[in-house]
Parts: C-alpha cells; structure tokens; sequence
C-alpha cells in the first residue's frame, strides 16, 4: 500500500521530514525548542485575552457629563435673514485714511496681539506632540559603571569582591497599538485646543480694531467739541466787542460787559479740558498702536470727514455662528468632549508592542564581543484593576469640564445675540435722534442771529442774546455727540457681527495636524 495515501497530507509533511533527516541524538532538543516556542505563543494569547476580560470589567457608569447640547442661533432668538457679512477691514468702508493707517500700526505693533499669537503656536507644538505620540518611540542607552561586587551577595566568586566594569549598551522601541482610541482622541482634543487659539487670536484682531475705532471717534469728538467751544469763544468775543459799543452809546451798563466777560473766561477752561481729555485719548490711542505715548500729538480726527454706513436690513443666524469668540467656545467643547473620550479610555488596557537589542558585559575586554549582545521583543500590556476610585474622578473632572465649556457657549451665544440687538436698537433710535438733532441745531442757529441782530439795533437786551448763544452751544455739542455715538454703535455692531472673522486658516491648519 502507498504510504501517502494514507498521510493526512497530500505529500509528507514537514515534521515527517524533520523526523527522517534528524539525527536520533538532536531529536530531544528539538522537541524542546518547539514546546518553548508555543509556550512564548500561548502566554501572548492568554495576556492579550486575559486583559480584554478584565477590561470588561471597568465600569464608568455615574460618571456622565449633565449639560445640555449646544444652544442653536435659533434656540437663543435668531433670525434667519440675509445681510452682507462684514468684510474684515469694515472700517475701511468710513472712507478715512487717517484711521485706516492707525489701525494697520495696531495690528502689526501691539503686543497683546502678539501675547495671543504665542498661544497659538503653543497649541500648534502641542498638537504635534500629541499626533507624534501615535508614531513608534525608539530610544537609546549607554551604561558604563565601575562597580565592586558584594563578596556576600547573589555573585558568586571570582566575581564576587572585585571591582569591574558593568557595561551595557542598547537600544529599544515600543509601539502603542491604541486599541481604544486614547490617543485618537487625545490629538482631536488637541486640534481642538489649537483651533481654539486661533479664532481667540482673531476675536483679538476684531476686538483691538474695535478699541482703535472706539478710541480714534471719541478723539474726533473731543476735537470736534473743542471747534465749538472755539467757535463759542469767537462769538463772544465779538459779543464783549459789541456790549462795549453799546456802553459808549449809552445803551448798556458795565452789568452786561462783566457778564459777558465773565463767559469769555468760563469759555477758556472748558477749553482747557477738552485739551486735557484730548492728550489723554491720544495718549491711550498711541498704546493701542503699540507706540510711545507723544506719536499721535499730530492727528486730528474730523467728524465731519468719517461717513456713516447704513444699518444692515437683516441678521442672519450665520453671521452670529461665525463670531470669533463663539466659534472658539465650540472649539472648546469639541476639545472637551475629547478629553472626555481620554479619561473613559483610561478605563481599558494599554497595548504596547516591544523591542530592544544591545551589548551587555562584565569588564570593558568583552563588552563589544558578539557573545555580549542582548535582545528581545513581544507584547506589553497594562491595565487598571484598582485605582482607589483616581480614573472615575478624573473622568468625573473631565465631565464637569464638558459641562462647563457647553455653558459658556451657550452664555457667549446669548450675549453675542443681545450685543447685536443693542446695537441695531441704538443704532436706529440715533438715526431717528439725529434727523431731529438737525432741525434743533438750524432753529438754535436761527434764533441766535436774530436775537445778536435785534440787540444790535437795541431792539432786545443782553440777556435773550446769551440764552439764545448757550442754546446753539448746547445744540452743536448734541450734534457732535450723536455722531460719534452713531460711528461708535456701528462699530460696535461690526465686532458683534464677528468683524469679518473666517474659519478657513484654522480649518486647514487642523486638518493639516490630523493628517499626520
């Protein structure tokens, strides 16, 4: 009968060929280094299986964020309309010059910008730490150690009471295989973090715009007061002059030349303040700028120069989503609920793969010799069993954290909502204010040169002429006043509308980080 048609095989297996050409002497150490082998095989298995069990014994049951989602635009009282969104240099659109190269100095010389900046690239370093953890880490090590030797020890003679050299050089690398997503989630929290920083550093351009503006209209205000109290000052002027004629005349006492004298001095220190107040705001306008406090003693805002835009139809629910500081809240709780994802993947084992090679030696004659190396590889595993309750109140930690990054979203919506509402509010009771102001100023203007031309044909008395004076006076600065309040209410309402802040750079830096 044919052997092989009764072998399990469809030709003589190798062991059947390893019996035949092994020789009867070697047969025994064989046998030994396959049971060694499966042996190193099924303790892998029975590690690896045993620490998926006992994995499934971690229980995060308890500990759970409590907030609610985020809050929707529409949820907080949005409207869905459209409106044009605002360019990221909205200032430009007031068509002065002077303001536009004040600005550009900020954003390039203030510091805080630059403060803000550096915390962007901290987080971009840690997001690239946090995606290098993902890649095999391969140290080195080099031990060369003179070193005496216990007579009375585990070293037994002629070791033992001498001194040598205990040297050891080697290599090794460990791999975590993240079975569990732990660092998947640990480089989404960090992108999340990094993209955070980087709308925080756009709300801060859109804010230090802000601030220039505010700053750069009330100086303006400030010069356009002081052209009125100069105006003032030059119609009473020419008020003293005419008393004075009117007391050679006989027509008036020295009664109506004290009083209008007496309004030339109180002219001078208003004057005064209004200066006082206008180095201050050039003062504070130059530190916005990032520059000493006597650059700006030249500039002179006008009012009259800066044209107002209109107020937007519309307020669409998009433009309030892409608000610098609301998009970095989101961000904030994506990098939350990550971090979230960390602590409950704690709960579960850590796989690491293991290798290393080197030299290791007694005495520096055999150190380098090819008995002297040393290696091995295999599986690491660790996992949690008890940890006295430290992994539930860390995750617990985490939670109140998602917790409160969803609340402060869901605060920075509403605030941003009631921002936007503030300002359209102001802005269109200044419109209606200032169509009013306007008819208020012209009958003030009126009534004032009718009164100086009847007191100069002595048909009125003094006093109707500086009730009619402080009237225009009064007139010129609610003018003044409203105009800077409405240049101030549209900035205002550009940073509450986002100021043309984009997501487009941090959502290729992120993706860039994720791909690696």
């Amino acid at each position: 009968m044919n052997r092989s048609a009764l072998s399990p095989c469809s030709r003589p297996c190798r062991a059947h060929d390893e019996e035949r050409t092994v020789p009867e002497a070697n047969k025994p150490q064989l046998a030994e280094q396959i049971s060694k082998r499966s042996g190193s095989l099924l303790a892998a298995s029975t590690v690896l299986a045993v620490a998926a069990l006992l994995a499934g014994c971690a229980s995060t049951n308890g500990a759970t964020a409590q907030s609610q989602n985020l809050m929707s635009t529409k949820q907080a009282g949005a409207t869905d309309t459209q409106t044009p969104w605002p360019a990221s240099d909205w200032w430009k659109a007031w068509g002065d010059p002077q303001l536009n190269d004040v600005i550009d100095k900020a954003l390039v010389n203030q510091p805080s910008l630059q403060i803000v900046q550096t915390r962007v690239v901290q987080a971009q370093a840690a997001a690239d730490a946090a995606g290098a953890a993902r890649a095999p880490q391969v140290s080195g090590s080099l031990d060369m150690t003179a070193q005496r030797f216990s007579k009375n020890g585990m070293v037994p003679p002629p070791l033992a009471g001498s001194v040598k050299w205990n040297n050891s050089a080697q290599i090794g690398a460990t791999w975590e295989l993240d079975l569990f997503g732990r660092q998947r989630a640990g480089i989404a929290s960090a992108i999340g973090q990094l993209r955070a920083a980087q709308a925080e550093a756009q709300a801060a351009r859109v804010l230090l715009a802000g601030n220039v503006t505010s700053t750069y209209v009330n100086l303006a205000r400030l010069v356009d007061a002081r052209k009125v109290m100069q105006q003032a000052l030059n119609q009473r002027d020419q008020t003293v002059r005419l008393v004075r004629q009117r007391i050679d005349a006989g027509l008036d006492t020295n009664i109506e030349l004290s009083q209008s004298e007496g309004l030339i001095a109180q002219t001078m220190v208003e004057l005064e303040a209004i200066d006082e107040a206008i180095a201050r705001t050039r003062h504070a306008l130059a530190e916005l700028t990032g520059q000493n406090p006597n650059a700006l003693d030249w500039l002179t805002p006008q009012l009259a120069t800066v044209k107002a835009t209109p107020l937007p139809k519309g307020l669409p629910v998009d433009l309030i989503g892409r608000r610098a500081d609301l998009v970095a809240q989101r961000w904030r709780v994506e990098a939350a609920s990550k971090d979230v994802d960390v602590a409950r993947a704690q709960f579960y084992p850590n796989v690491n793969l293991m290798a290393f090679a080197g030299l290791s030696s007694i005495g520096l004659d055999t150190f380098l010799k090819s008995g002297s190396g040393t290696y091995g590889a295999g599986p690491a595993v660790r996992l949690p069993i008890f940890e006295g309750g430290r992994l539930r109140a860390n995750l617990s930690a985490r939670n109140a954290e998602l917790d409160a990054a969803i609340n402060g979203y869901n605060a920075t919506l509403l605030r941003a909502l009631r921002e936007v509402a503030d300002e359209v509010s102001t802005l269109k009771s200044l419109e209606r204010q200032q169509r009013s102001q306007d008819d208020a100023l012209k009958s003030a203007e009126t009534a004032f040169d009718l009164a100086l031309q009847r007191y100069h044909k002595g048909l009125g008395n003094f006093l109707i002429v500086l009730t009619a004076e402080n009237n225009v006076l009064v007139q010129r600065r609610a003018s003044s006043e409203l105009k800077a309040r409405h240049l101030s209410a549209e900035s205002a309402l550009a940073r509450a509308l986002g100021g043309g802040y984009q997501e487009d750079a941090a959502t290729t830096i992120g993706a860039a980080v994720t791909r690696r």
